[in-house]
Order: C-alpha cells, then sequence, then structure tokens
C-alpha cells in the first residue's frame, strides 16, 4: 500500500511538474515573439538611421568646401545630366 500512495505522490509531482513547464514554455515563447517584434522595429529603425546618414553624408560631400552657390550649380547640373540621359532614352 505504501508502494501506491508513493506512486501516486510522484505522479502527482510529475503532473505539477508538467503544468509549470507548460506554462514556462508558453511564457518563453511570448517573450520569444515580443523579442522578435522588438528586433524588427529596431532593424527597421536602423535602415531609416541609415538611409538618414548616407543622405546627410550625400549633402555634406555635395557642399564640403563649396558655398551654397557652388553647391547649387553642382545639383543643376547634375539634374541637368539626368534630364539629358532620360531624354536619350525616350529616343
Amino acid at each position: 500500500m505504501q508502494a501506491l500512495d508513493d506512486l501516486s505522490t510522484n505522479v502527482h509531482i510529475l503532473l505539477e511538474r508538467y503544468t509549470a513547464l507548460q506554462e514556462e514554455n508558453v511564457r518563453l515563447k511570448d517573450e520569444r515573439d515580443r523579442q522578435r517584434q522588438e528586433l524588427i522595429r529596431t532593424h527597421a529603425e536602423l535602415l531609416d538611421l541609415q538611409l538618414k546618414n548616407r543622405r546627410i553624408a550625400t549633402a555634406n560631400a555635395l557642399t564640403s568646401a563649396e558655398s551654397n552657390e557652388e553647391a547649387l550649380k553642382r545639383i543643376n547640373a547634375l539634374i541637368a545630366q539626368v534630364d539629358r540621359a532620360i531624354n536619350a532614352l525616350r529616343r
């Protein structure tokens, strides 16, 4: 009879541990999903900041050691080149 009581107690303990592990598994999956979403958001923010950085670097490259008037002339020349390329493609 003692062996049956011990077995019953052990089964009860195992069931409690199993239930606790299932709950922890659900909690960990939820945490993993939250961290994935945070990673996706952070990655998108990183890409946005990299794009802004490139834009700033390009703007600085165009205007470094040049006056605003010279930079404007350079930009207008670049636009004219693009316009000529577009017109050449249309022909």
